[in-house]
């Protein structure tokens, strides 16, 4: 897989999903697993739909039990990027339909050993991020205050 892409080969979404090809392949055959074509013909399988067999094979599953967890958000996925330099990194993940981002220490890269198309679990436990759209009145005053405060300054 490489960095943005969205799709991998059927071979990478076995190892991913812990099966075989022949697996990827029958699930495909039985409507089980989305696979588009690549224009050589070649089956690719979204990441979307890896990150999804990952979720329902993970809610049986208790292979990797998690003792104990105050976070209530967490979202299974698939690591689709990562931006590193010498302190800090970014990590990109796609947990079905949603995209997380999470900015941290390029030491906590190295010790979790991510790479792009691991298997990852984001456990969201915010502070509070609220974003709110003013109403026109609200943005006009707004607006207003701001140029004031720039041709008084």
């Amino acid at each position: 897989m490489t960095a943005g892409s969205d799709q991998v080969r059927i071979g990478r979404a076995a190892e991913m999903l812990g099966v075989t090809v022949d697996t990827v392949r029958r699930w495909a055959d039985d409507g089980r697993l989305t696979v588009v074509r690549s224009d050589g013909g070649q089956r690719l399988v979204p990441i979307a739909e890896v990150t999804r067999l990952i979720g329902q094979r993970r809610q049986g599953s208790s292979d990797r039990p998690i003792i104990a967890q105050s976070a209530r958000n967490r979202f299974a996925g698939i690591v689709t990027r990562i931006e590193k330099d010498r302190v800090v990194a970014v990590v990109e993940v796609l947990a079905g339909p949603h995209r997380l981002v999470s900015l941290m220490t390029a030491e906590a890269v190295d010790d979790l050993g991510l790479k792009v198309g691991d298997e990852a679990i984001c456990v969201v436990k915010s502070t509070n991020v609220v974003v709110e759209i003013p109403s026109p009145r609200e943005a006009r005053e707004t607006r207003e205050t701001r140029e004031t405060r720039e041709t008084r300054g």
